[in-house]
């Protein structure tokens, strides 16, 4: 017993456990996921378009006809975009690329049928598959009647076996959709640090998503030219940095604790958001009807980009996430601010002694915190085309989790910025498994609070160590 106690105590104080202890679950959670999820895989991809291509080249020979069957999603247009350039450099002629429903394929090999055209095959994949026109038994009856239809074969991609969790697709789905949780826990990391917490983040992104909306829609609506966009995303990001001033100023200069100036900055920033949101509804029916805290729809088209665009096949949110995580480290490794959060958060009135400046320091993370809170707003609203005053709601629990599991104390003092980014992307990785057993979200709000009370209680540990 007292050799197991020792153990347990050299664990929790090696720096091993500190740095990367958060890594280590990250990892163990991806091959727990991974082993959960492995099964048979049925691509839908580039890489299976052109395997059909060549498959199908091979089997019918150049001269051929191929009829390709696709639903109308994004995945199965790129599938069938490679399948046809593929198909043509191996000289097989594409009779069609049909993306309706079942009723709209049986139609169109009638009518091929009809006209006496040969088919050599069509080229589809599981899903599609499926559809009843192509299956065994209905194919035969087509042939029957139709006597070009006749040899004709359903080509689709080989499957194999491979975890769901661990694919390209899901991978970046999970980082995808937390990546505006990542963004914010910056700001959070930043002001738990300094010992602080700020509970006014969720409602603060949805202030940023309304009044970025409404000032789009007031400036430049479907028209908004680029420059445009970009102002009313800054007066989204400013509304909020004003926030966090105002949160910064209640907790030096009155000295009220934390906890309650942002609590209380939550629920005036949601109801602004709201009344914002009913105001602007109001006013767009000519103050003839009473307002509904709906969102404010954004229809220039081009500001979705931010939200739903990619670079490099890369969405563009996770590239944000990660220039702002690579510009937190730098300034938190690299400049004398990042030395006094550590300073002020250890002991404030041993740093003041020192001549760090704390209030100023103190003022500043909170705009940070708000202004990241803001930036992840704009990201909410690119991504819903819309400005939701609901946005955001409980997001300062997933937040904080993904700062105290990334290693960051409430105590203050201690923490570090890719510890954060760890932090969320577990949280992003708990909330995939969830979702994907069925669990539903109210539910998982029990797994969250539960990880932030564990997550604590192991720091609290360490401490009396």
């Amino acid at each position: 017993m007292k050799a197991f106690s020792q153990m347990q105590d050299r664990l929790l104080r090696s720096n091993f456990v500190a740095n990367y202890g958060s890594v280590f679950v990250l990892i163990l959670l991806c091959a727990y996921y991974s082993y959960m999820t492995y099964g048979e895989q049925q691509p839908i991809s580039e890489a299976a378009g052109v395997e059909v291509g060549n498959t199908i080249s091979d089997s019918i020979g150049p001269g051929g006809n191929v009829l390709i069957v696709i639903r109308n999603t994004v995945g199965d247009r790129e599938f069938a975009t490679a399948l046809e350039k593929q198909l043509k450099k191996n000289q097989v002629e594409v009779l069609d690329t049909l993306s309706g429903s079942p009723a709209d394929l049986r139609k169109a090999m009638e009518e091929i049928g009809a006209a006496g055209k040969s088919l050599g095959a069509i080229a589809t994949h599981h899903a599609g598959a499926q559809f009843g026109p192509i299956r065994r038994e209905s194919l035969d009856k087509l042939q029957e009647t139709y006597p070009s239809l006749s040899g004709v074969e359903v080509f689709i991609p080989k499957s194999y076996y491979w975890p769901t969790f661990l694919t390209r697709e899901n991978l970046l789905n999970v980082v995808n959709q937390n990546a505006d949780v990542a963004i914010i826990a910056i700001g959070m990391t930043m002001v738990i640090i300094t010992a602080g917490i700020d509970l006014s983040v969720g409602s603060i992104l949805a202030v940023s998503a309304v009044v970025t909306a409404i000032a789009l829609q007031s400036l430049g609506g479907a028209n908004a030219s680029v420059m445009t966009m970009a102002f009313c995303a800054f007066l989204g990001v400013f509304a909020c940095l004003l926030c966090g001033l105002f949160n910064g100023v209640m907790v030096t200069f009155f000295r009220v604790p934390a906890f309650i100036v942002t609590l209380a900055a939550m629920m005036i920033a949601r109801g602004v958001a709201l009344i914002l949101a009913v105001r602007y509804q109001s006013y767009l029916s000519g103050g003839t009807t009473e307002g509904t805290p709906e969102a404010i729809k954004i229809t220039a088209q081009s500001f979705s980009t931010l939200g739903n665009g990619e670079f490099l096949s890369i969405p563009i949110p996770i590239l944000l996430m990660l220039g702002l995580y690579a510009l937190a480290h730098y300034v938190m490794s690299h400049t004398a601010f990042g030395r006094y959060l550590y300073a002020v958060g250890g002991n404030a009135e041993a740093a003041r002694l020192s001549g760090v400046p704390v209030t100023a320091v103190l003022i500043a993370v909170y705009a940070i915190c708000a202004t990241m809170a803001g930036i992840g707003g704009v990201v909410d609203a690119s991504r819903f085309e819309g400005g939701r005053p609901n946005a955001g709601e409980l997001y300062e629990l997933q937040v904080i989790a993904a700062v105290v599991v990334g290693g960051t104390s409430l105590a203050g003092g201690e923490g570090r910025i890719f510890g954060t980014l760890t932090g969320a992307m577990i949280i992003a990785v708990i909330q995939n498994g969830l979702n994907m057993a069925g669990v539903k979200s109210y539910e998982q709000k029990v797994v969250f609070g539960l990880l932030i009370l564990g997550a604590v209680v192991i720091d609290q540990f360490k401490k009396r160590r």
